[in-house]
């Protein structure tokens, strides 16, 4: 089933449905970790799940001679098989996502016809993150530098058009395509207007809905959709939610996402003594968010919940 069907059916029921985002395992790990967090969620009935997709790293082997081996390693393999095995597995539909870093549009293309064979028709496209050491986006030699021509790309296929029209008959493709949008502006957008006329941009190449960056502010949240309604976007605006779980994060999220904590959280998880202080003070905010969002009338609430499963099954049972 595709993710906008799913957003419009709990819209014509009035319900608010939850879904989540789960990294892929490790390179060596197995699947039990991934299983064990789904098996929390089951019994709350999760719309879809999101898996995302990590780009390339670089790192350097230093040789007995001096010499730097510069060497290129995926630290987290495995989005489309994972995608697959937890719809097998569960029948929940899963969004794999699919970026524009490191990858060519016949990489893209490949990536794309492997998911048609498995069954897995919807995709959250993204341009991806900065390669490491890099302080600006570099695509891929013959690919993708925004998220918009990646959209289009999986549009084309939509219609049946490969990448250099060397299959005269192909087959035409289901892709139901979501994008990211930003209540706090993409870090590199010049400002609000900017970066909606960007996301517009990415809609009119052929999104069907859209999934917000982590907000921790339901207000800026709200003030966002109004704000693309304003601009032409009319497809789904699904609110995305970070539960915290560290510490850590009140440093590391505001410099990797660009994402503003308010005064208020921010003060109750440095009073905290330890992370499993956190932990409830993270959920105490995200169920308070969300029911201001289900209030609101939000068909679907997305939770980037990488692999906490207990979290997530205590937020459902105080929300959904």
């Amino acid at each position: 089933m595709k993710v906008i069907d799913i957003i419009n059916a709990a819209q014509a029921e009035g319900r608010t449905r939850l879904s989540v985002e789960i990294l892929p395992p490790r390179k060596g790990e197995g699947t039990e970790g991934i299983f064990a967090a789904i098996d929390r969620l089951t019994p709350f009935d999760p719309a879809y799940i999101d898996v995302t997709f990590h780009r390339e790293n670089v790192k350097y082997v230093e040789h007995a001679s001096g010499l730097l081996e510069r060497r290129v390693v995926r630290r987290r393999p495995g989005t489309v098989g994972i995608s697959a095995a937890i719809k097998a597995r569960y029948g929940i539909e899963t969004v794999p996502h699919l970026i524009c870093g490191g990858l060519s549009r016949y990489d893209v293309e490949d990536m794309l016809i492997d998911m048609d064979f498995l069954g897995l028709h919807n995709v959250l496209a993204l341009r991806g993150d900065n390669l490491r050491g890099d302080n600006q986006f570099r695509p891929a030699a013959g690919g993708h530098a925004h998220a918009d021509e990646l959209v289009a790309q999986i549009a084309a296929m939509n219609r049946g058009a490969m990448v250099d029209g060397e299959v005269e008959r192909c087959r035409s493709t289901e892709f139901c395509v979501g994008v990211a949008g930003y209540p706090e502006k993409h870090s590199e957008a010049p400002n609000m207007k900017g970066d909606i006329s960007f996301l517009r941009q990415k809609v009119d190449a052929g999104a069907s809905y859209v999934v917000t960056q982590m907000c921790f502010d339901s207000g800026k949240i709200l003030g966002f959709i109004d704000r693309c309604r304003e601009a032409g976007i009319d497809v789904p605006i699904i609110p995305g939610i970070k539960p915290l779980s560290t510490k850590a994060q009140l440093t590391l999220l505001p410099q990797v996402f660009s994402v503003e904590l308010p005064e208020e959280l921010v003060s109750e998880v440095e009073r905290c003594r330890d992370n499993a202080a956190v932990v409830e003070v993270g959920i105490e905010w995200a169920v308070a968010q969300a029911r201001e969002l289900k209030k609101a009338g939000l068909p679907i609430l997305h939770f980037y919940i990488m692999s906490r499963g207990d979290i997530m099954a205590k937020i459902a049972k105080e929300v959904f």
